[in-house]
């Protein structure tokens, strides 16, 4: 799971759509680069002290994990044009560790459940996300309504 707080990062409200775009389409390519598929959904939030800001649960092949910080500090300086500081971005696996899929799949499962339910509260009307400009929240079209209805997986 990835968070940016894009406030912090100075990218206004109104640019926060755009920036997760931009920053998904860089780390997708990114992952294309080494031969790894993924898949994604984000949501935007903008509450409390955090403000503005996206959580993204993308698939991270491990092979792909060590040069991800540093492509993502670069990303961010792209982005805004400004330089990098500290807690604008937070990026942890799921369940607090790498590979817990392979040693402890029910775990994984849990914590994946957790992580989902926890970006999607702002579906809860007694949980309100705030403001925001453009989306709410999407996903990479592999795990889309579309590909879903095409696998007969709903929509």
């Amino acid at each position: 799971m990835v968070t940016i707080h894009w406030k912090a990062a100075g990218v206004p409200l109104e640019g926060m759509a755009k920036a997760t775009g931009a920053f998904i389409d860089k780390l997708t390519k990114w992952l294309a680069r080494r031969g790894a598929r993924t898949a994604w959904l984000w949501v935007h939030e903008n509450t409390g002290d955090k403000c503005w800001h996206a959580h993204i649960l993308i698939h991270i092949p491990a092979a792909c994990v060590n040069g991800l910080p540093a492509a993502q500090k670069r990303w961010l300086k792209q982005i805004t044009g400004r330089p990098y500081s500290a807690n604008i971005i937070h990026s942890d696996p799921i369940g607090g560790r790498l590979g817990l899929e392979l040693s402890n799949p029910p775990l994984h499962q849990k914590n994946c459940e957790a992580v989902l339910s926890y970006v999607l509260k702002g579906r809860d009307p007694d949980k309100p996300q705030g403001v925001i400009v453009g989306r709410r929240c999407s996903t990479s079209q592999n795990i889309g309504r579309k590909a879903r209805a095409e696998r007969g997986g709903g929509g």
